[in-house]
């Protein structure tokens, strides 16, 4: 990839989404230069690894083992964990909803709601004032 590429993560991901198209939603999913495998068996699994591998080396794209993780049960990929089970959220990317202090009267609704409309209306003014042509 050429040095201050502006759009360099869209044209890699569009490259992974070209050779890995025909396995996308079968076995696999890609995201950047994230690639998961995901299959019901071992046997199975030992067997897409070896096919994202080939297409790899084929397409003379490395990888660093350092990074891979490989024969996991459970994954955090994309902000969500997934296992066996099946898909749960990360706690830790919604724990700040979770602590927020639920309002106790109508009146405490409204202050926080006029809050959040005066910081979008200053904010609006702020970008409304840029757009004013001005004359010299």
């Amino acid at each position: 990839m050429p040095f201050g590429m502006t759009n360099a993560h869209a044209t890699f991901m569009d490259l992974m989404n070209r050779i890995f198209q025909p396995y996308l939603d079968q076995f696999m999913v890609v995201f950047i230069d994230d690639i998961l495998i995901y299959s019901k068996s071992e046997a199975e699994h030992e067997q897409y690894l070896k096919i994202v591998l080939l297409v790899l080396q084929e397409k003379q794209l490395y990888r660093k083992l350092i990074k891979c993780e490989l024969w996991l049960p459970e994954v955090l990929f994309l902000g969500q964990i997934i296992f066996v089970d099946g898909i749960h959220v990360d706690l830790k990317k919604i724990e700040v909803i979770l602590q927020w202090n639920t309002p106790r009267n109508v009146s405490k609704v409204f202050e926080d709601s006029y809050a959040d409309e005066e910081i979008v209306a200053n904010e609006c003014s702020v970008c409304s004032e840029r757009l004013v042509p001005r004359k010299f």
